[in-house]
């Protein structure tokens, strides 16, 4: 099968393409990675290069968060190809109603939450005939090092921005001036997602809508929807800031890998570390591997995966996460995976000493997690997905 993948100015993405580039060739796949950021012509992912690989038809495109027909000239390339364009949504859809809207003919869209889908199904069921959930996939390591848990240099490790959520909530007004009606809407909305960590972004604007007694159209709801992106951020950004400082405040050491830990309020005490702004995706992996206890807080996916999860446990370490019921349905508490409760992080800075402390114990369930994953949750798998899709379009 000729297939085109993409490499974007997402670096993590990146990431994924060649994680797919390598399973994909492994199946004797003939591919063509393509470089959207517009290279000189003698790279060798250049667009010089990719008018050479269209003089035979392309199967299949792969791309991330519609990165591969984001205009009019690609979608008319995928259509005159006949190609089918497998697109993997790993933001929630409310972002991508323009390309939801408009895609190739022959298209395929996948989705990491089960809410995304249902999202999907609910207001573009029109647009999209293909949509399904398909989680992240964890990425196996070329050399596992496995370094014995008492020698780990990081006993709490998170990987991960921070944003201050105040100014992820003011870009509500890139929309709406301040003090109009939509935005003491959005800022209602915002109250309410704090005051329920179980509410993914959509049901809170509906319920929101509900509680002002508001009647809105069809179309006025996807806006709505649209320009919640904002909270959800928000939202993210508001919990996870609220993890880290319960863990500050414990005394325990932590280290933070990720830019934007110096506007947290935990910046400057003496047992909080910052290892680095920003380093490539694929780096961040050593650090997994050197950590006891990694930290996850859910990008506000109440029903869906994280690829961080996944590859904390390929890298032999302790995911400690918040819940997601595919999570839970999938990895067994404190067998395979260990949660904590956001409604109560009161209780986590004990958690965490109960980990760190029973080495036995943590030991075990990081190993019955690896060999979840291993079997369940790697490329390997989610290409058979994509393939299987493919076929039956």
């Amino acid at each position: 099968m000729r297939t085109v993948l993409f490499y974007s100015g997402v670096e993590s993405f990146n990431y994924y393409t060649d994680q797919l580039f390598e399973e994909l060739t492994r199946r004797q796949h003939e591919i063509f990675i393509l470089d959207l950021r517009n290279p000189e012509p003698e790279d060798p992912h250049s667009y010089v290069h990719f008018e050479q690989f269209l003089k035979q038809p392309v199967d299949l495109a792969v791309c991330y968060d519609s990165f591969g027909f984001k205009n009019d000239a690609f979608i008319d390339l995928w259509n005159e190809q006949g190609t089918v364009l497998a697109n993997i949504m790993v933001d929630h859809p409310l972002r991508f109603h323009p390309t939801m809207s408009r895609h190739p003919d022959r298209y395929i869209q996948f989705c990491v939450d089960r809410n995304h889908v249902a999202y999907v199904k609910k207001y573009f069921a029109d647009e999209v005939g293909h949509v399904e959930f398909m989680p992240h996939a964890g990425s196996c390591q070329k050399q596992e090092r496995n370094i014995p848990f008492s020698e780990r240099k990081y006993d709490i490790l998170f990987s991960g921005t921070y944003y201050r959520p105040q100014d992820e909530l003011a870009k509500i007004n890139q929309w709406y001036p301040e003090g109009s009606a939509m935005d003491q809407f959005y800022h209602c909305m915002a109250e309410y997602m704090l005051s329920n960590s179980s509410l993914p972004a959509e049901q809170a604007a509906l319920d929101t809508i509900s509680r002002l007694n508001m009647q809105v159209s069809d179309q006025t709801l996807k806006t709505i929807f649209r320009c919640s992106e904002p909270l959800d951020w928000m939202a993210r950004m508001y919990h996870r800031g609220r993890v880290i400082q319960t863990l500050a405040e414990s005394g325990m050491e932590l280290w933070l890998l990720g830019r934007g830990w110096e506007n947290h309020p935990s910046a400057g005490l003496s047992n909080v570390h910052r290892i680095d702004d920003r380093i490539p995706f694929a780096d961040t992996m050593p650090y997994i591997e050197d950590a006891k206890v990694c930290i996850n807080v859910m990008p506000w996916f109440k029903s869906g995966s994280h690829e961080r999860i996944l590859n904390i446990l390929l890298h032999h370490s302790l995911p400690l996460t918040d819940y997601s019921s595919w999570v839970d349905e999938n990895f067994k508490a404190d067998e395979e995976v260990v949660f904590y409760d956001l409604d109560h992080l009161e209780k986590l800075p004990e958690i965490v000493k109960g980990l760190l402390s029973d080495e036995e114990r943590t030991t075990a369930i990081i190993q019955k997690g690896y060999e979840k994953v291993l079997k369940h949750h790697t490329w390997v798998n989610r290409v058979d997905q994509i393939l299987k899709a493919v076929q039956e379009v």
